[in-house]
């Protein structure tokens, strides 16, 4: 591998995994939920994060070239089934109650959103390059996008988010 700094590629590193376990897991997700609503929302944010891997990648071949960015994608795909099989078991673990594994699987995904969102906010005000900085914001967007998205689903299943009887808001409008 070239020689970069240690924290230029810890982003990658973070970024890479992040993206590749969310995408697998709400691949997953959208195959065991119960609810049609909920496998369209599942698969819309595995949609998500392969457009999100295409920007890291723009970005990211012009750090490490294109040859060392895809055998680096190769090796995280190849790494993913640890965080996915741990994930997948706190899933199964609810399995009994159909809407317990929905559940869970909603706060497995809040639980990546949000930690996605932090670290690249964290990063966002890090960068000193200003087109770096507007991609990890838009992607941060994207991101508490899918948080609320998620939230909403959970208020939902759990009937929470609700005031008299009535949705606070909707959030399907979106796609």
């Amino acid at each position: 591998m070239n020689d970069f700094s240690e924290e230029i590629l810890d982003v990658i590193r973070y970024a890479t995994k992040m993206e590749i376990s969310g995408r697998s897991f709400y691949e997953h997700a959208a195959e065991m939920t119960k609810s049609e609503y909920g496998k369209q929302v599942f698969k819309k944010l595995a949609q998500d994060e392969i457009d999100h891997m295409e920007t890291f990648g723009d970005i990211f071949t012009n750090v490490l070239g294109d040859e060392e960015w895809k055998q680096y994608i190769d090796q995280e795909e190849e790494e993913k089934k640890t965080v996915l099989n741990q994930l997948k078991a706190r899933v199964e673990k609810q399995a009994h109650q159909d809407r317990a594994s929905d559940q869970e699987a909603l706060r497995i995904g809040m639980e990546l959103e949000r930690g996605s969102i932090d670290q690249y906010k964290e990063w966002a005000t890090k960068s000193n390059n200003t087109k770096v900085k507007e991609i990890f914001e838009k992607i941060i967007k994207e991101e508490k996008y899918h948080y609320d998205l998620l939230q909403a689903e959970y208020d939902n299943i759990t009937n929470t988010g609700f005031w008299f009887d009535m949705a606070e808001f909707r959030m399907d409008g979106k796609f």
